[in-house]
């Protein structure tokens, strides 16, 4: 009654089903897996910025900006000094802060070693207005603030938007920075500890990837769809064999057309 399963169409499926079924259990273990890594990351980021919350409570000394650089998932977050003179200010708009919308005000920082480092002086409400933002201090300075990574257009609330008035910033980064000034820029920013000029400081945020956003519940997305791949897969095979079956049934008993 199953010599059908002995024929080469049979044998092409079984073994399409054979094959499929632990790829598809790998793939869904992997994305799985893929979502545990970000959920820690995401703990560990949580802790760091604890442990330098209550280092700042300590006054804990920071460390020099090239000690610190490249920025990667340890070194976000650090607080780091620097030492130049502030240059150019541009506006960064459309920025909440404490449930408010408003603006970053970003003055670069050139330093001794000619490069310039974009330093986040404060936060004001409202719409982005040069006329409401203070005056970067003249002289030498010395910063101290959190170090962050460059930002990317449409993630952690950066706008992707376009066609901003001139003296605004979309993202803080130095591909954006590189088409609006003429400075060299470091690849990395920093958001002072103590807000300039009467403004608010700006928080730290995580470094990217390492929250619990749009791409951790993607992974846990694939991960079910992979796991309904294999049960797709039993179930096809399941239905085709209990079709073909009950044809081989009727044809032994004579009822096939």
């Amino acid at each position: 009654m199953y010599r059908f399963l002995l024929t080469p169409r049979w044998w092409g499926i079984n073994v399409f089903v054979v094959l499929a079924i632990p790829f598809c259990v790998f793939m869904g273990s992997w994305q799985l897996g893929r979502f545990e890594d970000r959920v820690q990351d995401h703990e560990s980021a949580k802790e760091q910025a604890e442990e330098q919350r209550g280092a700042r409570g300590r006054d804990a000394g920071a460390r020099p900006l090239d000690a610190l650089l490249p920025v990667d998932k340890e070194t976000s977050g650090e607080l780091a000094t620097a030492t130049g003179r502030y240059g150019e200010q541009l506006l960064v708009p459309d920025r909440e802060l404490g449930d408010k919308r408003g603006f970053y005000v970003l003055t670069l920082l050139r330093t001794d070693s000619g490069k310039s480092l974009p330093v986040v002086r404060g936060w004001l409400p409202g719409d982005a207005s040069a006329a409401k933002a203070p005056a970067a201090p003249k002289g030498e300075v010395t910063v101290k603030g959190a170090l962050q990574a460059s930002e990317s257009p449409g993630s952690n609330g950066v706008s992707a938007a376009g066609g901003l008035p001139k003296g605004q910033l979309g993202a803080i980064s130095s591909a954006s920075l590189v088409n609006l000034v003429r400075d060299d820029v470091y690849d990395a920013w920093v958001t002072l500890d103590k807000g300039d000029s009467g403004m608010k400081a700006v928080p730290a945020t995580a470094p990217n990837n390492t929250g619990l956003d749009l791409k951790a519940f993607q992974n846990l997305g694939y991960t079910g769809e992979w796991f309904v791949f294999a049960g797709f897969v039993v179930f096809m095979w399941f239905r085709l064999f209990r079709r073909e079956a009950e044809v081989a049934r009727d044809a032994r008993l004579g009822l096939a057309p």
